[in-house]
């Protein structure tokens, strides 16, 4: 028997009008009953769909436990055992709960805690903590055995022949990438394979309904050039401009491979010196992870992150915040906090460009699914559009970018290297993205 009819799309002609559109014809896949064999329905072809990769860890060595702290954040519990560890947190829904074991020795026959009694998981993000009434003691080490599953990304590709074929991702715990094209070929749809999923399901395939972002039409004049036009002018003439970039962990993004490089503020100030070769731009960085913009305005003087002596005395030409620490704040609030902060920038002669946030875990934002996520639902990045609307700030709307990644077939969150809210290199590109949409013209 076959259920969940997938329909994937691909409008051919659209190619000729815009770049943006998979060139292909209609195709419509089925899921055969075992949830792993994709079928098209249009023509001949069925793929079997490989599940995702287990692995067995037995007798990993933990010097010691620390108490199982059952009102932290449920990623931050316990232990993160040490083989799901994304950057910082564990990855969800990776680990078999019920497959942990926790002995006093590596031997089989050793003494075999018990759950609940010595130990407690947290089983979403399997972290594991010691209980405090439990036989093993703040100073001993255990050994732990676990199964847990990785993530792979495969694509239905048509080849330069015209085949329809199934290329295999690499499989990643956190992380994983969709496969390379090889000469002539286009990517139709991606197959997300969660880690630990009984079989696939609709919400899993990914058609290719965009190869890119479709950037809007150049505007004459740009954005940049109406709302910061002092800094434009200095760029033009060939002047120093400095550059401050402020924000949370997003910005200070020491967890990149190559934060020098690969931080949002980087890729943009590269690509400014690639627009405006003759002027000097000098890019500074102000960022304090997991803090709001009111942590640092509520520092006292001498602090290393007053908000004055940090941020104001710097008196850049431009100040770029990113805070997606901020997404708690909507409505009045943020029209009260960020109208006192444009005034403040305003006395030090400082223009501002706003990043709308990139998206974070999909229980956070209220989401059903990584598919059909255009619109950003949170109320902060709907206040930030009104507030810079308003007042004439310039935005740089990183949230519409993230929003269409599913119609790329990307799964945003597989851009997420701590499983949650810090994007890898290739979301960082995204906020650049943004900001250099400011600065197109004709």
């Amino acid at each position: 028997m076959l259920k969940s009819h997938l329909y994937l799309f691909f409008v051919g002609i659209l190619l000729t009008v815009s770049p943006f559109f998979a060139a292909a014809e209609p195709l419509l896949f089925d899921l055969g009953g075992d949830g792993w064999t994709l079928i098209n329905k249009n023509g001949s072809g069925q793929w079997t769909i490989d599940k995702p990769e287990l692995i067995t860890v037995t007798n990993e060595k933990y010097d010691k436990l620390p108490l199982f702290n059952a009102k932290g954040a449920e990623y931050n519990r316990g232990m993160k055992l040490h083989q799901i560890q994304a950057q910082e947190c564990p990855t969800a829904y990776a680990v078999n709960p019920d497959s942990i074991i926790v002995r006093e020795q590596p031997e089989k026959n050793s003494l075999q805690y018990e759950l609940a009694k010595d130990y407690q998981i947290e089983p979403k993000w399997g972290c594991i903590g010691r209980l405090p009434e439990s036989r093993i003691s703040g100073q001993q080490s255990v050994y732990i055995d676990y199964v847990y599953g990785k993530m792979r990304i495969d694509s239905l590709v048509r080849t330069q022949s015209g085949k329809l074929i199934l290329k295999k991702g690499v499989s990643h715990v956190t992380t994983p990438v969709q496969p390379e094209l090889g000469d002539g070929e286009t990517r139709l749809a991606n197959i997300w394979i969660k880690a630990r999923i009984e079989k696939l399901t609709p919400e899993l395939i990914f058609p290719i309904l965009e190869t890119q972002y479709p950037e809007p039409p150049p505007q004459s004049p740009t954005t940049a050039e109406k709302l910061i036009p002092q800094t434009i002018a200095k760029l033009n003439a060939g002047e120093t401009v400095n550059i401050l970039a402020w924000g949370d962990s997003v910005t200070d993004a020491g967890y990149l491979p190559n934060p020098q490089t690969e931080r949002w503020q980087e890729q943009f100030a590269a690509r400014l010196r690639t627009a405006f070769p003759k002027a000097d731009i000098v890019l500074k960085t102000e960022a304090w992870g997991g803090r709001t913009s009111d942590s640092y305005r509520n520092e006292p003087p001498g602090s290393p992150k007053n908000y004055k002596e940090k941020v104001l005395d710097l008196k850049p030409d431009l100040i770029v915040s990113e805070f997606v620490n901020d997404s708690g704040l909507h409505g009045d609030a943020l029209n009260k906090r960020y109208s006192k902060i444009l005034e403040e920038f305003k006395e030090i002669g400082a223009e501002w460009i706003i990043l709308t946030p990139h998206y974070v875990r999909l229980e956070w934002m209220g989401l059903q699914s990584e598919q059909g996520i255009d619109d950003d639902p949170r109320h902060y990045t709907k206040s930030l559009r009104e507030f810079a609307a308003k007042n004439n700030v310039a935005l740089a709307d990183a949230a519409k970018r993230y929003g269409r990644l599913w119609r790329q077939g990307i799964p945003y969150s597989t851009l997420m290297m701590n499983n949650i809210n810090h994007p890898n290199p290739d979301g960082m590109k995204l906020f650049a993205d943004a900001l250099m949409e400011l600065f197109e013209t004709k």
